[in-house]
């Protein structure tokens, strides 16, 4: 509120970056406590919808996803568009996103936030949650699939998660990501760096499997997943029906919002061949202590994270909060 009436918070990506967003820290710890509340049933969040208004592309589309979390906590919209082909037809990341935050109590909006930082952000926060709980302990090496924005943000929080990575190996259909990534690794972190010359390489020798492509049609199969690893589905779409079907776990972020689209879960649900009785669990019940993590060495557990709406309202409101408390922004009034 300012002396000419309501009005809210424009944050930037450089705002965003400035109050702690740009790293992986904030991410985790707002995650944890979205999360946890989900499980706990103290979020509100609407199965998201798809908006197609041209071409054919799994990746083409905006998505508007809203969610409230806590109490009283906040209330928000991520409204996230995706075309596959800027990068290369107009020089733009494929996605791009705001984020509104309202206040609960009056339901005016207070925040608008540059959402395509976050959200990548809060995607590789969700891989680095799962594999505090479901990767091997100590685990070694990571296989990255994709080396975009995504799979690049996924990486640097893993590895400012976990140092006791020892290897980190790239593959991408587009070398030069791949060779761009692996020379800004080099320089920034003590891992040795390998480029394979296929997905299927990099997949069998990871501990944690990272795919983020924008494939939409399967490549990994269960036989090239190793004894032990964690994979994080991040791109949905990457894996053959029999990596669910053979793993020891599977564990989503919502069943909700993993069983439709006609992704991967979804398939196998109308096949009659998965169900939400087969599912392990809920990554939030595993942060609130009611359903196990990994149990033994040798499990192989999948990780599908649709991306929910919650995660990226649980994040927002942490970067506002620090906002106001650093005074970084723009003030819009709303008269």
């Amino acid at each position: 509120m300012t002396d000419a009436g309501p009005s809210m918070l424009y944050l930037n990506r450089r705002d965003i970056a400035a109050v702690g967003g740009d790293q992986s820290e904030l991410y985790v710890a707002a995650l944890a406590e979205g999360l946890v509340a989900h499980a706990e049933g103290k979020t509100a969040q609407p199965l998201k919808p798809y908006l197609r208004a041209s071409g054919d592309h799994i990746a083409d589309r905006i998505i508007a996803m809203p969610a409230h979390v806590g109490d009283p906590g906040m209330s928000g919209l991520k409204w996230i568009g995706s075309k596959h082909d800027n990068p290369e037809r107009a020089g733009l990341e494929r996605a791009s996103a705001v984020i509104v935050l309202n206040d609960p109590s009056t339901n005016y909006p207070v925040a608008l936030l540059e959402g395509g930082l976050i959200s990548a952000w809060r995607t590789a926060a969700v891989s680095a949650l799962a594999a505090r709980h479901l990767a091997r302990p100590g685990f070694t090496d990571v296989a990255l699939i994709g080396c975009g924005v995504i799979g690049s943000t996924q990486l640097a929080a893993l590895l400012q998660q976990f140092a006791h990575i020892e290897t980190v190996r790239l593959f991408d259909v587009r070398p030069e990501a791949a060779d761009k990534l692996a020379a800004t690794v080099t320089a920034e972190h003590g891992v040795s760096v390998v480029i394979t010359d296929s997905a299927e390489d990099a997949v069998r020798a990871g501990d944690l499997v990272v795919p983020c492509t924008v494939t939409d049609r399967p490549y990994i199969h269960s036989d090239w997943l190793k004894p032990g690893s964690l994979l994080c589905n991040v791109s949905i779409m990457d894996v053959h029906k029999d990596v669910f079907l053979d793993a020891d776990k599977v564990v989503v972020d919502d069943w909700e919002q993993s069983n439709r689209e006609k992704k991967i879960i979804n398939q196998l649900v109308l096949d009659g061949a998965f169900s939400r009785e087969r599912l392990h669990a809920e990554l939030g019940e595993i942060l609130a202590g009611r359903k196990p993590g990994r149990e033994t060495d040798d499990e192989v557990i999948v990780l599908n994270p649709m991306g929910m709406a919650v995660e990226d309202i649980a994040c927002a409101a942490e970067i506002y909060r620090r906002a106001l408390e650093q005074r970084v922004g723009t003030w819009l009034d709303l008269y």
